[in-house]
């Protein structure tokens, strides 16, 4: 299984330039490329081959207008090539019905406030015996290590986020969990807004809302921003505050996914879960809560960490009525409103919490669907 690795860098002054030069670059080969082959497009020629566009780039290196591009590692630029090419492979394979559909590539912007650049094992990257990481001319960059990578890897991807931070990221081959705990149990859960999971056991784990408690710190710092003048330093600036402000609601969601995700694989031997529609809800009134809660990226998380610790991952489809079945006697009792949280099922009489109720239904029905 491949697995992404990211730490987080802390690049000098200097360093910095020198990233910021080599983002530069890539992005105007990016560009420069993007063009030739929408002019080639617009005139009715054949598409432009990946090697006429390299050639064209090291011709372009030999001129006064593009001079500048030597500065940076050619592996850079040719591995933004790479990625004209995999954009525009993707698009047409979302055309041909391959995979969903994506936009057609775009031209990047030095405004863009995310920017990443990649170095393969060409570059001669490295890691050094002080734990630094040595880019090709970048130098040693200081690195925040949180955990050891299972393997080394063979490119690393420089990324600078909108909060002006700065990560490396590595793609590693990982091997499953070795002697996972024993377990037999199984479990269902139902996703929601007010308790983030609940399961079939009975738990109700509640949901931190991090964007929700970030609201006015968040509210200050837009009205920050609204208040400076379009292209002075002073709005860049509140920019950034707003950037890393919307970065620590990320960062804070993004650690209790893992948390949760991990404790409820290592915990159980099979897990159900309901698939939702995120995309209607975002559609809806609840659309500030809907991507608040994360519901895609948690059972992303949770359907990959299954895997490596060798159990059941199961996605019970959402036409499954699981509000409307009564789980002692398998009676259907007919839609509800949302605001009906317990009631009683008309054929046996059993109270029901509706949440757990509906946990322990896609409990049982993702145990049909692996029979």
């Amino acid at each position: 299984m491949q697995l992404r690795y990211s730490f987080r860098l802390y690049p000098t002054g200097g360093q910095r330039q020198a990233l910021a030069r080599a983002f530069g670059c890539a992005r105007v080969v990016f560009n420069d490329a993007l063009r030739t082959r929408e002019d080639a497009r617009q005139a009715g020629l054949p598409s432009v081959k990946a090697a006429e566009l390299s050639a064209a780039m090291a011709a372009a290196k030999k001129t006064p207008e593009r001079s500048w591009l030597g500065e940076v590692s050619s592996v850079v630029l040719q591995q933004s090539l790479r990625d004209l090419e995999a954009a525009y492979r993707a698009f047409f394979d979302g055309l041909a019905g391959k995979r969903p559909r994506v936009g057609a590539p775009r031209f990047k912007s030095r405004k863009d406030r995310r920017q990443s650049i990649r170095f393969t094992a060409n570059a001669r990257w490295s890691i050094t015996n002080g734990g630094k990481l040595s880019l090709p001319k970048v130098g040693d960059v200081a690195v925040r290590w949180s955990r050891r990578l299972p393997c080394t890897p063979s490119t690393v991807t420089v990324i600078k986020d909108a909060a002006g931070r700065f990560f490396c990221s590595f793609v590693v081959e990982t091997a499953d969990v070795p002697d996972p705990p024993d377990t037999s149990s199984q479990i269902g859960i139902d996703l929601g807004l007010e308790h983030f999971a609940i399961t079939s056991d009975g738990r109700k784990i509640d949901s931190p809302r991090f964007l929700r408690r970030a609201e006015k710190k968040l509210r200050k710092a837009q009205r920050g921003l609204s208040r400076k003048q379009k292209g002075s330093a002073n709005r860049d600036k509140a920019r950034l505050q707003v950037a890393r402000t919307h970065a620590k609601v990320a960062d804070a969601r993004r650690e209790f996914h893992h948390r949760l995700s991990t404790e409820l694989a290592r915990d159980n031997q099979a897990v159900y879960v309901e698939t939702l529609s995120v995309k209607g809800l975002a559609r809806t009134r609840l659309a500030k809560s809907v991507h608040d809660a994360g519901w895609s990226a948690f059972t992303g998380m949770l359907e990959y960490k299954t895997r490596r610790y060798g159990r059941t991952f199961v996605r019970v489809d959402r036409t499954f009525a699981s509000s409307q079945i009564c789980s002692q006697c398998g009676h259907r009792d007919g839609p509800k409103s949302l605001q009906v949280r317990q009631w009683a099922c008309e054929q046996c009489g059993a109270d029901h919490d509706r949440d757990v109720n509906a946990a322990r239904n896609i409990l049982d029905q993702g145990r049909r669907i692996t029979t």
